[in-house]
């Protein structure tokens, strides 16, 4: 079993491997884990790691709110996550590597990050200035019929693209191929398809690449029978991941 201790950045979604992910830095526990990141020398990668929140609050309290306006607000690097922070949070997430961390003249920061390998979360943390925790990193396991479930995968994705663009009376151009490889095609789906963060977060952690294509496989079918059925949907853009406030 590997195991890595790394800062651990708790968010309201869940990252993907591959997935790019755009960050605005301002509570000091986070601009703190990002100081401690440039430290590290530039050819090194800069990795931190993200895990959804199950139980808690992404951006902790800064003043004092209903209903007690006189409540003096949580402060540290576990604020707003509860008495154990590793009950407040999925149990798999995934590894950050920040290629840009870069900060502005008021002391905050702005980061890109790209996720690489699922981790699963053994122990949080709360001593120093931010969250630490000690991962597992996981396998990924191709499962049986990847490369067949990938295929069918992909031709499902795009009926569903095609449906969902029709359903918002624009085209929808993915501006570049597809990929075969049946891992990046799972997890390139998974963060495409407009889904709620359990069901993201459960096909982050399915057990296989297999499995994680079936899942989708019958998502996609669904979707894309609803959006069939109600043709007029809010406008949601499929490959773009919103800046977290963080």
């Amino acid at each position: 079993m590997t195991t890595v201790r790394l800062p651990l950045f708790p968010l309201n979604s869940v990252l993907f491997p591959g997935l790019v992910l755009p960050l605005n830095v301002f509570e000091e526990r986070y601009r703190a884990m990002m100081r401690e990141l440039l430290k590290t020398p530039e050819d090194d990668p800069r990795r931190f790691a993200v895990v959804a929140i199950r139980d808690g609050s992404e951006v902790a309290p800064s003043a004092p709110g209903m209903p007690d306006p006189t409540t003096r607000p949580e402060r540290g690097p576990a604020a707003g996550f509860g008495p154990d922070p590793l009950q407040a949070f999925q149990q798999v997430g995934c590894i950050a590597d920040a290629a840009t961390v870069r900060e502005r003249a008021d002391g905050t920061f702005e980061v890109l990050a790209t996720g690489t390998t699922r981790v699963r979360l053994l122990s949080v943390d709360a001593s120093g200035p931010f969250l630490t925790a000690e991962l597992e990193e996981l396998p990924e396991e191709p499962g049986d019929e990847a490369g067949a479930l990938a295929e069918g995968v992909l031709r499902a994705f795009r009926q569903y693209q095609k449906r969902l663009a029709g359903a918002r009376e624009r085209s929808l151009s993915t501006g570049a191929d597809l990929p075969d490889d049946p891992g990046v095609v799972s997890y390139l789906v998974a963060a495409a398809m407009v889904l709620d963060t359990p069901t993201k977060q459960r096909l982050l952690q399915a057990a296989d690449i297999a499995s994680r294509l079936r899942d989708e496989l019958k998502l996609l079918r669904a979707e894309t029978a609803i959006i069939r059925s109600l043709p007029s949907l809010p406008a949601f853009e499929l490959t773009r991941t919103p800046t977290s406030l963080n």
